[in-house]
C-alpha cells in the first residue's frame, strides 16, 4: 500500500473538518484575548460628581469634555449618595467637590476592578491638577491584600466554568455526544448538578478559608459557583445534544473564546473595546465575575442582573438538552448509563 492510499484512509474528510475547526478556535483565542486585552482604554466609565449648587455641573460637564470621553459623568446630590451609588456598583467611581478648599475626594472601589480604580485616580488627578486643585482617594471597597489586582474572582469563575464544559465534554466522550432518551438526558443533567454543587462548594472553601483570597459569604459563593458550573455545562449538553460533538468546540468559542476576555476580570468593561464590553454581561464568564465581586466587596449590592443572565442559560440549557433527547433518532446506541 502506498503513502498516498494510506494518507487517503487516514485523514477522513471528517479528521481534515475537526482540524481545521481546531486550528479556527486556536486562532480565534488569540485573535480575541489581544483584541479585547492589549490595549485597554476607558470610554464612557459611569462616574459621579457631587458638589453643591451649580458647582456639580460645572465640574460634570469639565469631566464630559476630557479628550477621548473616557468618563460618562453624572451630578449626583451629596457625599453620601456618592458613597451609595459606588458601592451599589451604580458608578465606578465619584468626585466630591470641597468648594470651600482647594482639595477634593475620589471615591473608587477596587474590589470591583484594581485597574479600574487606578486608571479612575490617573484620570482625575490629571483633570483636577489642570485647575488647580489636588485628589485624596478614598477606597469604599478595597481589594483583600491576598486578592492580587482583584483578579481572584475572576479567576475563581473560570474554573468553575471549565468545570462545567469539562465534565459536559466528559459524558460526551465516553457515552455519545447526544442523550438516547429523556431518562438519559435527566441522569446526566442530574450528574451535573450533583458536580455543580461540589464544584462550587470546593471552589468557595479553596478561595475563602483555604486561601484567604477572597472575603464574602461562603454560602453565597456556594450558591454562586453551583450556578455557573451548572449554567456552562448545561450549555455545553445543549449544544452537544444539537451538533453533536461539534458542541464541546461550540463550548469552548462560547466560554473560553468569547466569554473569558470580556468578562471584565482583568479589565472591567468600560475599559475593553465595544465587541468585548456588549457581549460580556451576557455570557456565563462574565455574569459570574460581576456576581462573584458582588459578593465579596459589595454586600452583594446589584448582583440580579448577573443571576438572571446565569439562570437563563441553566434554564435554556436544560430545557434543550431534553426536548433533543426526546427526539427519536435512527441509529442511536444505547450502550451504556446515561449516553
Amino acid at each position: 500500500m502506498t503513502f498516498a492510499s494510506e494518507l487517503r484512509g487516514a485523514v477522513t474528510p471528517r479528521a481534515a473538518l475537526l482540524v481545521l475547526g481546531v486550528l479556527a478556535l486556536q486562532l480565534l483565542f488569540i485573535a480575541s484575548y489581544v483584541g479585547a486585552l492589549h490595549d485597554p482604554k476607558p470610554k464612557d466609565v459611569p462616574f459621579g460628581v457631587a458638589a453643591p449648587g451649580a458647582a456639580a455641573e460645572q465640574t460634570a460637564a469639565r469631566l464630559e469634555r476630557l479628550p477621548g470621553d473616557p468618563l460618562d459623568p453624572r451630578t449626583l446630590s451629596d457625599a453620601a449618595e456618592a458613597r451609595s451609588q459606588v458601592l451599589h456598583r451604580k458608578v465606578y467611581g465619584a468626585l466630591v467637590v470641597d468648594p470651600a478648599g482647594t482639595t477634593d475626594t475620589l471615591l473608587v472601589a477596587s474590589g470591583g476592578g484594581k485597574a479600574m480604580a487606578t486608571t479612575l485616580e490617573q484620570i482625575v488627578t490629571r483633570a483636577e491638577r489642570a485647575q488647580g486643585r489636588t485628589v485624596r482617594t478614598v477606597d469604599l471597597a478595597p481589594a483583600s491584600r491576598q486578592d492580587f489586582n482583584g483578579l481572584t474572582s475572576f479567576y475563581l469563575v473560570v474554573g468553575w466554568c471549565v468545570g462545567g464544559y469539562l465534565l459536559a465534554s466528559a459524558l460526551a466522550v465516553s457515552a455519545g455526544a447526544r442523550p438516547a432518551n429523556v431518562p438519559r438526558a435527566i441522569i446526566r443533567l442530574s450528574v451535573l448538578a450533583l458536580s455543580a454543587v461540589l464544584g462550587g462548594l470546593g471552589g468557595a472553601l479553596i478561595v475563602g478559608p483555604v486561601l484567604d483570597a477572597l472575603p464574602g459569604s461562603l454560602a453565597a459563593l456556594w450558591g454562586l459557583g453551583a450556578l455557573v458550573v451548572f449554567a456552562v455545562g448545561a450549555a455545553t449538553l445543549a449544544l452537544q445534544s444539537l451538533t453533536g460533538i461539534v458542541g464541546i468546540g461550540l463550548a469552548v468559542l462560547l466560554i473560553v473564546i468569547a466569554g473569558n476576555p470580556s468578562a471584565g476580570g482583568v479589565f472591567p468593561g468600560p475599559m475593553l473595546p465595544d465587541f468585548w464590553r456588549a457581549i460580556g454581561p451576557a455570557l456565563p464568564p462574565g455574569a459570574g465575575t460581576w456576581a462573584a465581586r458582588s459578593i465579596a466587596y459589595f454586600n452583594g449590592n446589584a448582583i440580579s442582573g448577573s443571576l438572571q443572565v446565569l439562570a437563563i442559560w441553566a434554564a435554556v440549557g436544560t430545557v434543550v438538552t431534553l426536548v433533543v433527547s426526546s427526539v427519536r433518532r435512527p441509529g442511536i446506541p444505547g450502550r451504556a448509563i446515561g449516553s
